[in-house]
């Protein structure tokens, strides 16, 4: 499975591609940016083209974005929810199964703790990935982290869906 993990934001939006077949690998990270100075929509419109393109040179079979969650600063929110909908309508676009996770969900399925620090899932990252150095900046260790969730979390989730689908049929 081949899955692209997206951490979103407006000025800063993290990409992180993993391979798992055996043991994860790292194909590809890195950080789409953009110029706070220029106009929101300028903005949107260049992130939406980058993330679109990312998704037709990688073709991952599964793109997971991080679920926003926010309880204090709603400006952020916004940036990150517009964010966000950009990529997970990109990734539909481009037909790809698409997942997302929380924040604690990721840091759980990656460091074993809800409550991990981001050092603590960069360092993880590094340890699953294999890598000589921690994953940086930030967004992409985030974004790292949310493929390797999905791989670790997504196949329980198939499976728990399965039988659900199952039990209904079963009760027709």
């Amino acid at each position: 499975m081949f899955v692209l993990g997206i951490d979103p934001g407006v000025s800063r939006c993290g990409f992180g591609a993993v391979t798992a077949d055996g043991s994860p690998r790292l194909r590809t990270a890195g950080v789409i940016t953009t110029a706070p100075s220029d106009p929101l929509p300028q903005r949107l419109a260049l992130l939406q083209r980058e993330l679109r393109a990312l998704l037709a040179e990688l073709e991952p079979d599964a793109v997971v974005v991080e679920r926003v969650f926010f309880q204090t600063n709603v400006r952020t929110a916004m940036s990150v929810g517009q964010a966000s909908g950009l990529a997970l309508a990109a990734a539909a676009e481009a037909g790809c199964d698409v997942a997302q996770y929380t924040a604690n969900e990721v840091k759980h399925a990656v460091a074993g703790y809800g409550g991990a620090t981001k050092r603590q899932v960069q360092q993880m990252v590094q340890v699953q990935l294999g890598l000589a150095e921690l994953p940086s900046p930030p967004d992409v260790a985030d974004a790292l982290a949310l493929a390797l969730c999905h791989l670790t979390v997504g196949p329980r989730l198939a499976k728990v869906a399965l039988q659900v689908q199952r039990d209904a049929e079963a009760a027709r």
